[in-house]
């Protein structure tokens, strides 16, 4: 969701431990218009990600080389593995995934399964959050109909952001209801073909950025996610409904 330009640093032992947060998202071609900027948005995510885990390391005084190592591991993997890429999303999809994956491997024998998954975790999630929250909730307070707003932005993502290497159903897509459903996750795929798909959840929870910018009160909007592939479910349930505020129907008003 972020369409930030992350601010480019470089790496070094002695560089801030935090690293630095991009430009908060405008959002400012919305519905038919908006068309995400993989290449820009990968590229923060990323960059935040080696970012985070050069402070990770230090904060456990692991060896200075831990993070340009796990770059050189990043840079094989994506070697190793172009053959799953099917269209454009997918690549830049790929890129992310398995930086996660590398990120992991460095982290591994250093403080083990359970510290590192928490570490990929927060060092995928936490750098941009603050931006991402932002941005969705400025779009979101802004836009004319935020139900209307929110599903444009989706559906546009579906189509440019992930592309055909994730498998979608829409149950429901009609002014009160999206209910939209990732039946194949090409992040899933991926780290489980890398014999990881622990780190799925990882990727499950950086869309909890958005999800806690959506009020249902003040937008006319909920948002409900049950479950995630990488969870165990069968499915990721990504369902958007209109609220008493989205239609001006009384408060106790049943909406699903």
């Amino acid at each position: 969701m972020t369409t930030g330009r992350f601010s480019d640093s470089a790496e070094t032992p002695d560089s801030p431990v935090s690293p630095e947060i991009p430009e908060i998202p405008e959002f400012d071609d919305l519905g038919e218009e908006y068309l995400p900027d993989n290449e820009r948005d990968i590229t923060a995510l990323i960059e935040a990600f080696f970012g985070q885990l050069a402070a990770t390391a230090r904060e456990h005084a692991l060896p200075s080389g831990l993070v340009p190592d796990a770059r050189l591991r990043h840079a094989a993997l994506l070697e190793a593995a172009a053959h799953l890429i099917v269209d454009e999303p997918s690549r830049h999809n790929l890129r992310l995934t398995l930086a996660v994956l590398a990120g992991y491997r460095a982290l591994l024998a250093p403080l083990g399964r359970p510290a590192a998954i928490a570490a990929v975790r927060a060092a995928l999630i936490e750098p941009l959050g603050p931006a991402v929250r932002a941005g969705t909730r400025a779009m979101l307070d802004t836009a004319p109909d935020p139900f209307a707003a929110m599903v444009a932005v989706s559906k546009s993502r579906e189509e440019h952001a992930f592309g055909a290497a994730f498998t979608f159903a829409r149950p429901a897509d009609d002014d009160r209801h999206y209910l939209l459903e990732v039946h194949r996750c090409f992040y899933h795929d991926v780290l489980a073909a890398h014999g990881a798909p622990e780190l799925t959840p990882a990727m499950c929870a950086f869309d909890e950025n958005w999800i806690e910018a959506i009020d249902p009160g003040r937008h006319g909007l909920r948002f409900e996610r049950r479950t995630t592939i990488g969870l165990g479910g069968t499915r990721c349930p990504f369902h958007f409904s209109r609220t008493a505020a989205g239609d001006g129907t009384a408060p106790n008003e049943s909406t699903m």
